[in-house]
């Protein structure tokens, strides 16, 4: 007479008192998840893909465009990570944090920002590690030299040139987000050196990875970095880019 047969419950129960079931197999963990226009930095943030632009925030669900040439001193603004627009420069790094946080976002760490930068297998440059002109947006047109002369010296440099909404229009300067296609790193994540400096989230404001007539003065490429100014200050070749915990 055979033995009825055991349910596949009763066997587990039976394994697991015996000590011959450590654990069932598990599902495979969910990738890491990250907001439209983001990359997933090796499962742990997420970063901004583009550079920064930003719309005014009118109300619970009403925005509307906010021009990329004038600061938004007073203004509740929000970041938004999108190809093909120029991004904000004249913010401040307090301004450029409240912006990420109406985004559901924050600004990058040092830390995150470089390891953004240098991608997957870290380079000095998101493309590589030796410097590639016309790769990315560093050799520019000067705007200071265009509206206000050459020879004009320490002159130019003063709060109201500097934040000259002008100067960001000067065709040959700023340029739209992606638009240098080789500017990109193993994340896929444009424009990291060039363009627009960034703020990141120190305190005592620093800003990185160079603009578009500079990413060598402070050290090169993705280990630029700039800590003469204040968190509150701002001009014509600061911007920012958000970063987001992953989940």
């Amino acid at each position: 007479m055979t033995s009825p047969r055991r349910p596949l419950w009763a066997i587990l129960l039976l394994w697991a008192a015996a000590g011959l079931v450590a654990l069932m197999p598990q599902a495979a963990a969910k990738k890491a998840s990250c907001p439209d226009g983001m990359a997933t930095i090796d499962g742990k943030y997420c970063i901004d893909r583009y550079e920064a632009a930003v719309v005014e925030v009118l109300g619970k669900s009403k925005t509307r465009p906010h021009p990329h040439y004038l600061p938004v001193k007073g203004l509740r603004v929000r970041a938004v990570s999108k190809k093909g627009v120029f991004p904000q420069g004249y913010i401040s790094r307090n301004e450029a944090e409240a912006a990420c946080k109406e985004a559901g976002k924050r600004l990058c760490s040092d830390e995150e920002w470089i390891h953004a930068c240098k991608g997957k297998k870290p380079t000095l440059y998101p493309y590589g590690d030796e410097h590639k002109k016309g790769h990315c947006n560093d050799a520019g047109l000067s705007p200071l030299n265009h509206f206000f002369g050459e020879k004009a010296g320490d002159d130019r440099y003063t709060w109201t040139t500097m934040n000259d909404p002008r100067l960001n229009q000067l065709p040959g300067g700023l340029q739209r987000t992606g638009a240098f296609a080789k500017c990109r790193n193993s994340y896929k994540v444009h424009d990291m050196v060039g363009n627009l400096h960034e703020w990141t989230s120190a305190a005592n404001g620093t800003f990185r990875g160079g603009y578009y007539l500079d990413t060598k003065i402070n050290g090169e490429g993705c280990e630029y970095k700039t800590t003469a100014h204040e968190p509150n200050y701002h001009d014509y070749s600061t911007g920012f880019r958000c970063c987001k915990d992953a989940t």
